[in-house]
């Protein structure tokens, strides 16, 4: 997916993974959710989300009798909402790898 946000170009096909989260729940469930945390090259974070209609991935659909369904988007994030997000979803390695040896 690419999409350009605020200037600023996002790809998932140029960007590195950094780590994946799916909640356990299967595909077909309103609440599923699975993002992606990317790198691009100049060190800035991304997600890559999808999920199902009771999510923040969401698309409004007016032309269907439903009017939402699942959808995926790009976010950008903060070097502190990517801390975030790997100290919830990562490993204390990947985080460490990332931003540097965290003190006891």
């Amino acid at each position: 997916m690419k999409k350009i946000i605020n200037g600023h170009k996002y790809d998932t096909d140029t960007a590195k993974v950094i780590d994946t989260y799916c909640n356990e729940l299967p595909m077909s469930s309103l609440d599923y959710l699975c993002e992606k945390l990317y790198q691009k090259g100049n060190g800035e974070f991304f997600l890559h989300g999808y999920g199902g209609v009771r999510t923040a991935y969401a698309n409004r659909v007016s032309y269907i009798v439903a009017p939402v369904c699942s959808g995926e988007d790009i976010i950008p994030l903060s070097l502190d909402e990517a801390k975030e997000w790997v100290s919830t979803h990562s490993t204390v390695d990947i985080y460490e790898t990332l931003f540097g040896e965290v003190a006891e």
